[in-house]
């Protein structure tokens, strides 16, 4: 039975790296280093449970499910379906894929380009940007030879820099916890964590990854399941590393100039350290640093979208639709987006991800325990994701209408009936009913 050898698996874990880091990856962890300053230890633990576990526990899953739809599909076939289109959707053209472009283009070129023209700027290099993701994407099981072999060391190196630049300067005293860390740093931090919304980017890459497996002659499907998961476990391991680093580079930024928690963020963190230890050079340092993780992601994103889209929907109208046919549909929405109405969609966006979140944590976690607990009782994945689900929705809803400068009183003070519901873990009590609910109607229905 084929399998990777030593050299490939690293390749893999580079490649599936590269997909994974990008800009808030980039740069939450210096702003929770920042914030806690002198308690960054148990504040760097906390983001790291659940910005590095949950993903690649999500990775785990749905390769031992044999995929995502095989997974949610556990819940019923048509809820894979939709929320499999709302997660593409979402982590793709009408979110990050567009904001890979306008990040990368805030700390790379807007620094040195004039209000007046930035517009035009911003056209000129977007429409770079994406012609550059376009030619990288064009063969998704050929992209360990792109991400794994050049862009994934090369960004790795250039982190490294950063940190030993850290290392050379040190810390001086560490600032005192500030903002949201200056109590309870550990349960702040794997709150932040979760933001980075990897965990759903997770529940796809494996389908790219998977196709880069097979493109280097392994055939064996469980095999290709194991050296996805290999994949899964190396990332998880260069993100502990990597999270690790740049908290200190926080601490080390904070003792340089101190933030304002509520105006500030993690960007002005590491703007001010490049500035204090590069001097001038450092504004382009770390504008190269955030064009090549945008790149990545950006790169990594259309693959993955262009191939669900097309295994999903391989003709439309009776016409066939080529792989190609949709990554240029998703390249070219990506651009008009991430030149003309981010701001807006990223305030819609927002709440949808807040909503998608906790039904894909839950799906992850009854997948991890299939063998043991749900397998016993199937309905527990209907019971657990509709409550979970409802509680997201109505979660959403509310949100979206105080982004257009409504409320809705009634709603939120329903939502704030929840325990946790003000630290984001509100629902957590509608997944435990609805496993007890879950339990009791397998069991019903094994008796019937």
């Amino acid at each position: 039975m084929a399998q990777l050898t030593a050299r490939q698996r690293l390749l893999m874990t580079f490649t599936f790296f590269s997909m994974f880091f990008g800009a808030g990856n980039l740069i939450f962890p210096p702003f929770v280093g920042a914030q806690a300053g002198a308690a960054t230890l148990p504040a760097a633990i906390g983001f790291i449970v659940s910005a590095v576990g949950l993903p690649i526990l999500g990775v785990l899953a749905v390769t031992f499910a044999g995929g995502f739809d095989k997974l949610a599909g556990r819940v019923s076939p048509k809820f894979a379906l939709l929320l499999g289109l709302a997660i593409i959707l979402t982590i793709g053209p009408c979110f990050a894929i567009p904001r890979t472009a306008t990040t990368s283009f805030e700390m790379m070129v807007a620094p040195f380009v004039p209000n007046g023209s930035a517009w035009l700027a911003q056209l000129i290099y977007s429409l770079v940007f994406f012609t550059l993701a376009f030619l990288f994407a064009q063969h998704p099981e050929k992209l360990s030879k792109v991400l794994g072999r050049f862009m994934g060391p090369l960004l790795l190196a250039l982190i490294a820099v950063l940190f030993v630049a850290c290392l050379v300067h040190g810390i001086g005293t560490a600032a005192a916890p500030s903002g949201n860390y200056r109590s309870n740093q550990m349960a702040r931090g794997f709150l932040d964590g979760y933001q980075t919304m990897d965990l759903l980017a997770a529940l796809y890459f494996g389908i790219v990854i998977s196709a880069n497996v097979r493109a280097l002659r392994v055939e064996d499907e469980p095999q290709v399941q194991r050296e996805t998961a290999f994949a899964g476990l190396g990332t998880g391991v260069l993100l502990i590393l990597i999270y690790g680093a740049l908290s200190y580079v926080g601490v080390v930024s904070g003792s340089i100039a101190a933030i304002d928690p509520e105006h500030d963020t993690g960007a002005t963190v590491l703007t001010n350290l490049t500035s204090s230890v590069f001097g001038a050079e450092g504004t382009v340092f770390l504008g190269v640093v955030f064009v090549i993780a945008c790149l990545n992601v950006c790169t990594g994103l259309i693959c993955t979208c262009a191939t669900y889209f097309h295994t999903k929907f391989p003709s439309v109208a009776g016409r066939a639709v080529s792989y190609r046919a949709w990554q240029v549909m998703f390249t070219v929405f990506s651009f008009v987006v991430s030149n003309a109405g981010l701001s807006l969609i990223i305030k819609v966006s927002v709440p949808v991800l807040s909503a998608l979140y906790p039904m894909a944590i839950v799906l992850v976690l009854l997948a991890l325990t299939h063998h043991v607990f749900a397998a016993r009782f199937p309905r527990v994945y209907f019971w657990t994701v509709l409550l979970v689900g409802l509680v997201a929705f109505a979660g959403c809803v509310a949100s979206l209408v105080s982004v257009f400068g409504g409320s809705l009183p009634w709603l939120e003070s329903a939502l704030n009936l929840l325990p946790l519901q003000t630290k984001e873990l509100g629902w957590l009590t509608p997944a435990v009913i609805g496993m007890v609910i879950g339990v009791v109607d397998s069991l019903v229905r094994a008796r019937r």
